[in-house]
């Protein structure tokens, strides 16, 4: 059996945790940190509500962005930022499809998730308000590819393309 949980990125001079748009999350751990006040929060398990990642970015004034492993096969990620908005998009792609089932119901993952190349766009554009710079090409490779063996992996290695959390 693999993770199941969320990751929580975000900008904040005071440790996420401590924050409003957090408090349906309690025992959260800090994962790690990165230069300029860049935290990973986590927050195991599949049940209960981590929060809402808009309040988040605007509570912060960043962006912020929530990842939900769902046993260590595929991830959720749901980013928000203050002027370019909210997306979601999905990590492990095929892996995901079989949780949602979405075929038999007559739907596709991309009724559910940005496509790969709109989800690195829209990334670009969050990495930008984080006052960051990254390569579409690189995020779309990411958002493309299979876990290696965990989901985990390719989270972490989304957010070093990001450039907020380098490996």
């Amino acid at each position: 059996m693999g993770y199941w949980g969320y990751f929580v990125v975000g900008r904040a001079e005071r440790p996420l945790a401590e924050l409003d748009a957090l408090a349906g999350a309690p025992d959260m751990t800090l994962r790690a940190s990165a230069p300029d006040g860049w935290q990973v929060w986590e927050y195991p398990g599949g049940d209960g509500d981590v929060g809402n990642m808009n309040d988040l970015a605007a509570q912060t004034g960043a962006p912020a962005l929530f990842g939900y492993v769902m046993d260590s096969d595929c991830v959720v990620v749901e980013a928000a930022a203050p002027e370019s908005g909210a997306w979601t998009t999905c990590l492990a792609r095929a892996a995901m499809a079989g949780y949602l089932g979405a075929e038999r119901e007559g739907l596709t993952l991309e009724d559910y998730f940005l496509e790969p190349r709109d989800a690195a766009d829209r990334a670009v554009a969050w990495a930008a308000e984080a006052g960051r710079v990254a390569s579409a090409d690189d995020l779309a490779d990411v958002l493309s590819a299979d876990p290696d063996p965990l989901a985990e992996n390719l989270f972490f290695r989304f957010l070093d393309r990001l450039g907020v959390v380098p490996l």
